[in-house]
Order: C-alpha cells, then sequence, then structure tokens
C-alpha cells in the first residue's frame, strides 16, 4: 500500500480520535471524570503502562490522578525526580492561554519512542484537556462559592426570622418552640431537647426522642464558660441569663450520622444566644403587652408566608399554570408551590404542591417553611414520588410536635411527554377534567404527612393530554358556605372546571374564586383558600 495513503488514514484515526476525546471532555464539567478520559486516551492510543497526572495547587502541582505508578499517591506533591524513578520519563505540560495548569507523566510506549504523528496527536490532546480542566475547576470553583454563600444566605435568613420572631412574643413556650422547630429543622435531627430551671419562672420541658429525666441528668455538665459539650451522642448548648445558665439546648446526631461543622455550632450557638436573650425577656414581661404582641404575631406570621408563596411560577412546556391563596384570616395555614425535580429548566419534571397544614400563626409559618425546606432538599437528589413523600413525613414528624402536620397532594408532571403521577396525603380531592369532558379524582393515597411515622403512600400514575385541565386545591373551596351553611362542594368545583376548559388558566381560576363568592353571597370566609390549575397546550 502506498506510504501516503498509510499516513492519511492513521491522520484521520487521530482526528477522529481528538473528535471523541473533546465530545467526552465536554461533556462533562466533573474533573476527575475528564482526568480519567485524558489517562485512558494516552494510555490506550499510545500503548503506555504508567501515567499520571498532577495540577497546579497553589505554588505546587499534586497528583490529581495516576495509573500504574501505585508510588504516586492522589494528593502528593509531584516530584519530577521521583516521577523519574518510578518509571516515568516523559513530562509534558498541561498549558492553557492563561498559562501552565499541570504536567502528564508518561512512562515508555510499549512500542518506542513516540512517532511524530502520535507525539503531534498528544499535544493536540493535552490542549484540549486543559482547556476542559480550566472550564472543570473554574465550574467546582463557582459551585463551592455558591454553595457557601447560599449557604450563609439561608443561615441569615433563618436567624433573621427567628429573630424577628423572638421579638415578636413574650411567651416563654412560644420562644422555646420556635428556637427548637428552627434547630431541628435546619438538620433534620430526630432527637432533640430542652430543659430551663430559672427561679421562679415555671420550668420549659421540650424533649423529642429522649426523656426529660435525662436531660436533666446532664444539667451538671454545662461549661460555664458557654462552650459545647458533649454527652451521649448529644451536644449540650447553655442558655443564659445574663451570666447565669438558665438552661439548656440538646441535639442529637444528624441524619446518617454527618457531623456538625464548626459553622454549624457557630450558626447553633448565635441562634441559642438569641434566644436566651428571648426567654429572659419573656420570663420578665410575660404578663405585659400580650394583645398588643399577638398583633405583631400574626403580621410576622403573614409576612413570613408571604415571602414562602413563589412569586411566579415557572414556564414550563406546553403548560399553563396558575395559582392563588386567598386567606381566611391574617395569617393561614395553606401552601402551594411548583418545584423542579434536579435541575430547573422548562422542559424538565416539576412537582406541584398544595398542602393545608394545621393550626395558624408563627408555628404555621415555621411548618410551611419547613416544608418547603424538606422538598427543596430532596427534590435534588431525584427521588421518586414515593420516597418523597415518606422521607417529607418522617422528616416532619421528627422535627415537630405531635399536634401539627399536614394534608398535601404532590404531583409530579413532565411537562415533555404530559406524564404525571401523584400523592394524596389526605387532602381533598384533585380534578383532572379531560378535553372530552370526562372527570377524573385524584382521591387520597396515604394519611397525613407529619402525622405518624414510617408511613408508606402509594402513587397513582396518570397521563395529562393538551385540552386537559388538572385542578388541585385545599378544603377551603370545597367548604365554602352560604349564611345557611349550604357547601359549595366538590360537584361544584367540578362544573366550574367544565364550563371553563376552553380558556385560559388564569381565567379558570378567576372563574373559581367568582363562582365561590357568588355562592357564598356575602358570607364570611371562614377558611383559606387555594387553587392551583394546570393547562396542558398544544
Amino acid at each position: 500500500m502506498d506510504a501516503r495513503l498509510t499516513d492519511t488514514r492513521l491522520d484521520a484515526t487521530r482526528l477522529e480520535s481528538l473528535l471523541e476525546s473533546a465530545k467526552l471532555l465536554s461533556s462533562s464539567l466533573k474533573l476527575e471524570d475528564q482526568l480519567r478520559h485524558l489517562l485512558r486516551t494516552v494510555m490506550g492510543r499510545l500503548l503506555i503502562m504508567r501515567a499520571a497526572v498532577a495540577l497546579k495547587d497553589g505554588d505546587e502541582l499534586k497528583i490529581a490522578l495516576s495509573r500504574g505508578v501505585p508510588g504516586l499517591k492522589a494528593g502528593a506533591v509531584f516530584d519530577a525526580t521521583q516521577a523519574l524513578e518510578l518509571g516515568l520519563d516523559s513530562i509534558h505540560t498541561i498549558c492553557d492561554e492563561a498559562g501552565p495548569l499541570g504536567v502528564l507523566a508518561l512512562g515508555k510506549p510499549a512500542r518506542g519512542a513516540l512517532e511524530p504523528g502520535e507525539v503531534d496527536f498528544l499535544e493536540a490532546l493535552l490542549s484540549l484537556a486543559a482547556a476542559s480542566i480550566a472550564n472543570a475547576r473554574a465550574h467546582s470553583d463557582v459551585v463551592k462559592s455558591n454553595r457557601a454563600l447560599d449557604q450563609k444566605i439561608q443561615e441569615l435568613r433563618a436567624l433573621l426570622d427567628l429573630v424577628r420572631g423572638l421579638a415578636a412574643t413574650i411567651d416563654a413556650d412560644e420562644v422555646a418552640q420556635m428556637l427548637m422547630l428552627t434547630l431541628s429543622g435546619r438538620w433534620a435531627v430526630r432527637k432533640h431537647g430542652m430543659l430551663t430551671w430559672k427561679e421562679n419562672q415555671p420550668v420549659i420541658a421540650r424533649a423529642k426522642g429522649i426523656e426529660i429525666q435525662e436531660l436533666e441528668t446532664w444539667r451538671g455538665l454545662l461549661d460555664e464558660t458557654g462552650n459545647t459539650v458533649e454527652a451521649n451522642g448529644f451536644l449540650l448548648f447553655p442558655l443564659r441569663s445574663g451570666e447565669t445558665i438558665c438552661g439548656m439546648v440538646a441535639l442529637g446526631p444528624r441524619p446518617a450520622n454527618l457531623p456538625y461543622s464548626t459553622s454549624d455550632l457557630d450558626f447553633c450557638t448565635g441562634l441559642i444566644a438569641q434566644a436566651s436573650v428571648a426567654l429572659d425577656n419573656a420570663w420578665h414581661f410575660r404578663d405585659t403587652l400580650y394583645r398588643q404582641q399577638l398583633e405583631k404575631e400574626l403580621t410576622l406570621a403573614a409576612s413570613i408566608q408571604q415571602d414562602l408563596f413563589p412569586k411566579t411560577l415557572p414556564d414550563l412546556r406546553q403548560s399553563d399554570i396558575w395559582a392563588r391563596n386567598r386567606q381566611a384570616r391574617q395569617v393561614g395555614g395553606d401552601y402551594y408551590d411548583v418545584l423542579p425535580i434536579g435541575a430547573c429548566g422548562r422542559d424538565n419534571p416539576h412537582l406541584l404542591c398544595v398542602a393545608d397544614i394545621s393550626g395558624k400563626g408563627i408555628s404555621a409559618s415555621l411548618l410551611m417553611a419547613n416544608i418547603q425546606a424538606t422538598l427543596r432538599a430532596l427534590l435534588s437528589s431525584h427521588p421518586a414520588l414515593i420516597d418523597l413523600a415518606a422521607r417529607t413525613n418522617d422528616l416532619l414528624y421528627a422535627s415537630t410536635p405531635g399536634n401539627k402536620y399536614s394534608t398535601a397532594i404532590f404531583v409530579r408532571y413532565d411537562p415533555v411527554s404530559g406524564q404525571c403521577e401523584y400523592v394524596n396525603g389526605g387532602h381533598s380531592d384533585g380534578i383532572l377534567l379531560r378535553a372530552n369532558g370526562e372527570v377524573e379524582m385524584l382521591t387520597t393515597t396515604g394519611l397525613p404527612i407529619g402525622l405518624f411515622p414510617k408511613r408508606e403512600y402509594e402513587v397513582v400514575q396518570f397521563d395529562i393530554h393538551p385540552g386537559d385541565v388538572l385542578m388541585l386545591y385545599s378544603d377551603g373551596v370545597t367548604d365554602a358556605c352560604t349564611v345557611d351553611d349550604l357547601e359549595f362542594g366538590v360537584e361544584r368545583a367540578v362544573e366550574c372546571v367544565r364550563r371553563t376548559v376552553h380558556l385560559p388558566a388564569n381565567e379558570i381560576l378567576d372563574h373559581v374564586f367568582q363562582s365561590i363568592d357568588e355562592f357564598a353571597a356575602g358570607a364570611p370566609q371562614f377558611d383559606d383558600i387555594t387553587v392551583m390549575v394546570l393547562k396542558r397546550t398544544d
């Protein structure tokens, strides 16, 4: 065969390999994946048995990945002399426009020295790898910065919300409840407790997953300097009144035995310090300004709740979604949201949620915040809907008082295919009106969330097609009454959708509220009304 034809074929093969490498390198922003592909390509293409990549870390080169060289451990400082002794006698710089990023150290090829064409291939591959490595490291830095910033923002919001809540109450039990809900909800702690012993004041004793008597035995362990103390797997934080220790907070282990970081401990200490001041104030002023403080509490709770409702709903493919909440009083107990499952994007699956939380006031607002935080945390890991419902139930049960729970309906919606599945935890039946007029109800598939631990939920699947309308709502819709106590009912709700199925979702929503008001004929609204309408478009 003509040598020129052979060279052309080899060049084409190398070009094809480079193109494939470019695709693979650009397909992931994970540095480890890119380095693995780089070594695999170089070693396989050039028949090399030993190789290592070292990347710049400050002013040093550190081993990032090695193959066939047991003496080089990841994280160790790269030493060219040592590499030579271990059989890596060829070192190539990985460099982009900004300068060197690291080196690739190679052993001898099985077939001898590299040919000119192989050298060109290696240089081209390292050039591609340099760009990908720089992108991956930049992405990693951004992710770390965003995570750290997000954590700080969440901590500041939690601290601000607690401080506002504490400033709005002079009730010691309310202060204790807010503190423990915030702490246990922050880290999903299943076991926690609080005990106070201030002289001439009622004892506050709260415990979940631990006996009050055990808390009492730990009083003598508290450090007068205010440092955190560990006892039987619990972290003990002192509560102070002036310079005197007047109580303690005990936090059990986190789920999966995750450690508390230094930042966690500082944040927790700050929250407890704020709560200590609030408790001291409550003990001194518990019999004064009750009516004014109650109004402040309601205003704060209403503000918190309004902040928790989504400002806008996501724009999803082939989907027209609208939702509205109208509270019966200043502070309500309903909640709705549309949350991405995993990554955001108009083509990605989303969770449609409508919930009705027991109780009112600050406790309902905190439980709403707890539900929202729990859902967002769990959805980031793409859980199955059945697991999402069960884990949300267990986390809420573990971090809330026994009389606090929520009915809820969760719908996992794929905007591209229209495929759906739902879990109904003791909530009002959802209404699915088909374009042909047929009605399907999304009935109960389990108990309310947070009511009992270790509950299982049934998942029901369905499809929503162009022209179909799905309405999720709270019982404030069906329980709306006239002055003669005649209820609006499910049938009227279905008829509202049927009459307006040809209209956009926002007009369907307007018609539902208008119909309820016309039916009530001036009778006062005694329960919150929440409605979410999803219309599948062409």
